[in-house]
């Protein structure tokens, strides 16, 4: 059996950053000369099983990595005036403490990056972001604004991901993680370090997101690992990330996008949009245009295979094509190769049959996702 994960290139010359605990990650068996995410080599594999991996996460805890990610903070009297423009969910509405995942458009109303807002206080924002056009945008609405844009390059983020997560935690914390509501955060000290922690995260599981200096990230992480031994945390690869990601149904920004002007209604991500409660954004007016108007779902599939289907692969209905494979796994904690597609409209019903195409082409049926806890209770359980 084989996993298909998605793979990330970038130019040598892009490598421009370097996680702290690199050393921590060769140590665990990472060569760190594969494929890199934001300039920053990525932690793809250890030396552990992946499935393993799997396995801790959704069982006790794994802890990743995720420094990679962009964080760009802004700052002054015109912070939220500029946010506001940048994205589609409306920005004055955020009180500190809280973030929001957000949808980023083009004028076209085409998703331009995968980004979430984090509000310190109302002229204090952090913006976790991904590989797209966010800094380019900032860069272009901040222009006459008296506003203060930066990326954070000191900062290293470690997410531990599992229902055991906030065991290990909250008796090591001066705040109450138990009752932390999801896309919250805190200002506290762990294991003697001033830190951020949020809940969160990207493995579909109970999870906490801690924000850190260089400097205590070595410290913490190992703290970390040591306090949760007993609970049976280990370190997790990214590897493993793009498995529970995919059973979890959550998207990865260009990857799940392979159009290039795909919609945020079209991968279902119309709650990451505000049309009525707020004025004018970039691409507010292809937004409401576009909307009904999706030339396909995003949905997903299980195939009648013991390995993954390739990424690309296209899907078949009577002879005709009528959709892509974007993310595909063969997951070993759920005994299934499952894929994230994109699919027409009426085609999108829950149990149509399909063909994927490859090699030896593989029925499947479309289902309802998330594959893994459709219904969202291990990260939301009290909705």
């Amino acid at each position: 059996m084989s996993n298909s994960t998605q793979t990330i290139s970038e130019p040598e010359s892009a490598v421009t950053r370097k996680s702290v605990l690199n050393i921590r990650h060769k140590e665990l068996g990472s060569k760190l000369d594969g494929d890199t995410w934001n300039g920053m080599p990525i932690p793809w594999s250890y030396h552990t099983d992946v499935n393993d991996e799997v396995v801790a996460v959704r069982t006790r805890a794994g802890l990743y990595d995720v420094s990679a990610l962009n964080i760009v903070n802004v700052t002054g009297p015109s912070a939220l005036k500029v946010l506001d423009q940048l994205v589609a969910i409306d920005v004055t509405e955020l009180e500190p403490g809280t973030s929001r995942l957000a949808a980023e458009v083009n004028e076209a109303g085409a998703l331009v990056d995968d980004i979430m807002v984090i509000c310190d206080a109302k002229d204090t924002y952090r913006l976790s972001h991904g590989s797209g056009a966010t800094q380019d945008t900032l860069a272009r609405l901040a222009e006459g604004h008296d506003v203060q844009i930066a990326q954070d390059y000191d900062v290293h983020i470690l997410s531990l991901q599992g229902p055991k997560s906030v065991d290990i935690l909250d008796p090591v914390v001066d705040v109450d993680l138990k009752t932390l509501p999801y896309f919250k955060h805190v200002e506290t000290t762990l294991f003697g370090c001033e830190v951020v922690i949020s809940r969160g995260g990207y493995s579909g599981e109970r999870g906490y997101e801690v924000y850190c200096s260089a400097n205590d990230a070595v410290h913490l992480w190992d703290s970390i690992l040591e306090k949760g031994h007993r609970y049976g945390a280990i370190p997790a690869s990214w590897d493993s990330l793009d498995l529970t990601r995919v059973e979890a149904a959550l998207l990865f920004f260009p990857y799940d996008m392979p159009e290039g002007d795909t919609t945020p209604w079209e991968v279902n991500m119309g709650w990451c949009i505000d049309l009525n409660k707020k004025g004018d954004y970039i691409g507010k007016q292809a937004l409401t245009n576009l909307k009904g108007r999706e030339r396909f779902k995003q949905a997903g599939l299980v195939c009648q295979s013991s390995e993954a289907v390739e990424i690309g692969a296209k899907i078949i209905k009577d002879g005709k094509e009528i959709g892509e494979v974007t993310s595909a796994i063969f997951s070993q904690y759920l005994m299934k190769s499952i894929a994230m597609v994109h699919i027409k409209p009426e085609f999108s019903q829950l149990g149509n049959q399909v063909v994927v195409t490859g090699a030896t082409p593989v029925k499947a049926q479309v289902v309802k996702t998330p594959f893994y806890d459709p219904m969202r209770l291990r990260t939301h359980p009290d909705q």
